[in-house]
């Protein structure tokens, strides 16, 4: 990478083009971006959001490999050289699980043998850094067609499964039904297992509405959530942060 200028003129880019993204059905392309770099981050983010895309942002391999795991995503956008975890080590994994989930190598490494490495273990497509972004989307709409035109894998968290398409939830091969907002609820946080989620976040994402700091509606439909999914069963999978706020993880 060559430093600011290199970010400059990608962010250009991104910024000029006005392309259309795939979409399933009524709903958006999805993203998986795994990377450390704050500049990448950026400009990609920025690019695929105007190309209508929806991206989710991973800045460490073990946040990004529990993502991926999730199978919720079109395409994922992934760094090799990464904090926590390398990228060949969360290909290797995620295809061994049995996860389809295109994805492109997106590294400043450019050798061959990476490169071939890269894809042995599963990888996709292999984009070196610097790039044009104009490339980058054109191979992520690439891999989103061939990816299956919108076949999902359930979320997965635990024993716990959220079939995004049926709007289906089950736990340790249970069926559990939930309201439309419970269940809009759980999906968003099973989307961001792992991640703290504010009641702000929440309000703002699932109820499409700014803070209210006299309205408890996000407690009282967590409270719901939690009979329903975590009642009967030996560990909790919703947790709160005392003062911040809520998180789903298995652990």
């Amino acid at each position: 990478m060559s430093g600011m200028g290199y970010h400059v003129r990608m962010h250009t880019e991104a910024v000029h083009l006005s392309p259309v993204a795939p979409s399933y059905g009524s709903r958006p392309m999805r993203i998986l971006l795994v990377e450390d770099d704050p500049g990448v981050t950026g400009f990609v983010t920025q690019g695929l959001n105007e190309a209508h895309c929806e991206v989710i942002v991973a800045g460490d391999g073990h946040d990004g490999f529990e993502k991926a795991a999730s199978g919720a995503f079109d395409v994922i956008v992934l760094d090799l050289m990464l904090p926590g975890r390398d990228g060949f080590s969360m290909i290797e994994e995620l295809r061994r699980r049995e996860v389809a989930t295109p994805i492109i190598c997106l590294t400043a490494r450019d050798g061959v043998d990476d490169r071939v490495r890269g894809l042995n273990l599963g990888a996709d497509d292999y984009l070196a850094k610097p790039f044009s972004f104009a490339e980058l989307l054109a191979r992520v709409k690439a891999l989103g067609r061939r990816g299956g035109g919108g076949a999902i894998k359930p979320i997965v968290v635990g024993d716990l499964s959220v079939d995004v398409l049926q709007r289906r939830v089950m736990r340790g091969g249970r069926r559990i039904d939930l309201s439309a907002r419970e269940y809009a609820l759980l999906e968003y946080m099973c989307r961001n297992v792992g991640q703290v989620l504010t009641r702000s976040m929440i309000l703002d994402r699932v109820w499409e509405m700014k803070q209210d700091p006299l309205t408890n509606v996000v407690d009282v439909h967590i409270n719901r959530l939690r009979k329903k999914v975590d009642h009967g069963f030996a560990n909790a999978l919703i947790h709160t942060i005392r003062g911040v706020g809520y998180v789903i993880h298995d652990q």
